[in-house]
């Protein structure tokens, strides 16, 4: 669809330009506060970063309703959704740690269409577009194709609350016992691609908000990789528990993980 194709262009330039902004302002002074608890950080770079990108949209796409992290959702025209992380992995970020991005994806009729994730410290652009595959700075990517848990590099995340840590520290155990290696490196976002373009070989996640999901379980899913919930059920952006993997592995991990 020649429309879609136009929207993804919107979402590159406009994550291009937030990631080139963000990373302008790496290791400069930032006003830090904090929501949903201490963990859960929100930096002044996060609210320029989307306003920027919301500024973009509403200039090309006036009608289109928006739901983002920092600003919540503004609804207007239901046939499309824009949903906005304007820089996943603040923590990191307001660190020095240069694991973080900017992920934009839209939706419609319920489903995610095209997503994109730019990650400014490595300068790689992760896209993709329902029926069109995935790709890493142009050239396509597909997911590993290892066949089994313990010769895989495996990737998870923890919920910004303390129960939601508690809760993943079981699964965090029995993963280190049966994969190869476990990495936690703290954009959702992120370890998305890293599986989509095979760099780890799965990743889980519980505690998951619709922005750190929308764009890369797309790239994974156009890639050849398998998304669902931690129990194999269907999987969309609302759903708080992830399992995304190169597919090979999937069955193995779900009966791992040992979710209810």
């Amino acid at each position: 669809m020649k429309e879609m194709e136009e929207i993804r262009k919107v979402a590159e330039k406009a994550a291009r330009e937030a990631g080139t902004y963000i990373l302008s302002h790496i290791g400069k002074r930032k006003e830090i506060t904090h929501k949903d608890g201490i963990n859960n950080l929100v930096t002044d770079v996060d609210l320029t970063s989307e306003r920027m990108i919301i500024e973009r949209i509403k200039k090309e796409f006036p009608s289109h309703s928006i739901l983002a992290e920092e600003s919540g959702e503004d609804k207007k025209d239901d046939a499309f959704r824009w949903v906005i992380d304007p820089l996943d992995g603040t923590t990191n970020y307001s660190h020095g740690f240069p694991f973080f991005c900017v992920s934009i994806a839209v939706m419609t009729a319920g489903s995610i269409r095209t997503g994109v994730v730019y990650a400014p410290s490595q300068d790689e652009f992760f896209t993709a577009e329902e029926g069109k595959g995935a790709f890493l700075n142009g050239d396509r990517i597909k997911v590993s194709d290892r066949g089994s848990v313990k010769d895989s590099l495996i990737a998870t995340g923890f919920a910004y609350g303390v129960q939601g840590k508690i809760a993943n520290l079981r699964s965090f155990e029995i993963m280190l016992k049966n994969a190869q290696a476990v990495r936690r490196a703290g954009s959702a976002a992120m370890d998305l691609c890293y599986v989509a373009c095979g760099r780890f070989d799965g990743f889980w996640e519980i505690g998951l908000s619709p922005w750190d999901t929308a764009a890369g379980q797309l790239i994974v899913k156009e890639a050849g990789g398998r998304v669902t919930t931690l129990c194999g059920e269907p999987f969309d952006i609302f759903r708080k528990r992830i399992l995304a993997t190169n597919g090979e592995i999937h069955k193995e991990m779900i009966k791992l993980l040992e979710v209810e």
